[in-house]
């Protein structure tokens, strides 16, 4: 009946029945029930043409406030279905669309706007290359190189031949769950640091330091390193139960027959450099002994860095049986950190 009568049409015919006219002629002459004429007067009765208009517009917009509530409802269900996950990534995304539209019997378009995707990025689909060849082999590199991160394990595929950039790598190493667990460091305090005069060639200052570990029966390991400042190389790991003067001074003289000695050593203050053997021994040789400050380890920060790579990839690895187990396996890492291992600082060329 709404569609045959307007509401100005079904206005006229009350303004007949006001002006005399019977209902049951009225519903002769219109083609309508008694009951439909009588349903007009209860809502149009006394109204104007305007206002029947008026009363149609909010009848819609009533009508279309209510479609709005319940889409916002739906919507509200639909996000609070997939809040707990995390949407990181576009995948995660596409799998939230696709389980919106499952579950929830939304639309394509209306689940990807509530996700906050466009339909062209949930529909599509990666054409990447197999990555099961690279897969092995850098599981194998990353298992003997416990320690190495992607970037220096990329470093070695590229020397390998392969053709790849560093973003493939990092997918597939951490797709396969190879990252290497971050050990704490000690924190070192923002003091003002001296400047520092850089070597310009290799040869020029050396550094030198003591680093400490055991055996599995418990008894002591030091190591005596000694690292040239501009090439990054290790110069020497001297391995025993105890290092005292005198046995640093003759490591110095096994490095100065074999490659001369530089114009300076930094090192710390400990009995072993601060003593009067190898204060003497370097003054004989004209070697001078730069000590850094009590307490400011910083000063001497290019052995200090070697020193966690040192402890991170070598000492926290093994287990030494005896002196000479310990000796063996120092002194293999120390040629791998020389002439294999990637050295950031360098462009990830080799110390050698």
């Amino acid at each position: 009946m709404k569609k045959r009568f307007t509401e100005e049409q079904i206005i006229g015919v009350l303004k007949e029945a006001e002006a005399g006219a019977r209902v049951a002629d009225l519903s002769r002459k219109y083609g309508i029930a008694e009951a439909t004429f009588y349903n007009w007067k209860t809502k149009f009765g006394g109204m104007t043409v305007s206002e029947a208009q008026r009363l149609k517009e909010l009848e819609a917009e009533n009508s279309k406030l209510k479609h709005l509530l319940a889409d916002a409802m739906l919507d509200n269900a639909a996000l609070k279905d997939v809040v707990s996950r995390k949407l990181v990534g576009p995948q995660a995304k596409r799998l939230a669309v696709a389980h919106l539209m499952t579950m929830h019997a939304l639309g394509v378009t209306r689940a990807c706007g509530l996700i906050g995707i466009s339909r062209s990025l949930f529909r599509y689909v990666a054409r990447r290359p197999d990555d099961s060849e690279l897969l092995a082999r850098l599981t194998t590199l990353a298992g003997q190189k416990r320690r190495y991160g992607y970037r220096r394990l990329h470093v070695l595929l590229r020397r390998e031949g392969w053709t790849l950039n560093w973003k493939r790598t990092y997918r597939v190493y951490h797709g396969a769950g190879l990252m290497v667990r971050r050990r704490k460091r000690k924190r070192i305090a923002g003091v003002e640091r001296p400047v520092r005069v850089l070597a310009t060639g290799a040869n020029q200052s050396w550094s030198m330091d003591f680093v400490s570990d055991g055996f599995v029966d418990g008894r002591r390991l030091r190591c005596l390193n000694i690292v040239d400042d501009f090439t990054k190389e290790c110069l020497a790991i001297e391995v025993d139960t105890s290092l005292p003067g005198w046995r640093v001074a003759s490591v110095l003289e096994r490095l100065a027959e074999s490659r001369g000695l530089p114009s300076s050593v930094t090192v710390d203050n400990g009995p072993e450099f601060a003593g009067k053997t190898l204060d003497t021994w370097a003054y004989q040789h004209q070697l001078q002994l730069k000590f850094i400050a009590p307490g400011k380890p910083q000063q001497n920060a290019y052995v200090e860095s070697f020193n966690g790579k040192f402890r991170d990839e070598c000492l926290n690895e093994h287990w030494f049986l005896s002196l000479r187990h310990a000796r063996q396996v120092i002194e293999a890492w120390r040629h791998e950190y020389n002439e294999e291992r990637p050295h950031s600082t360098l462009r990830n060329l080799t110390p050698k």
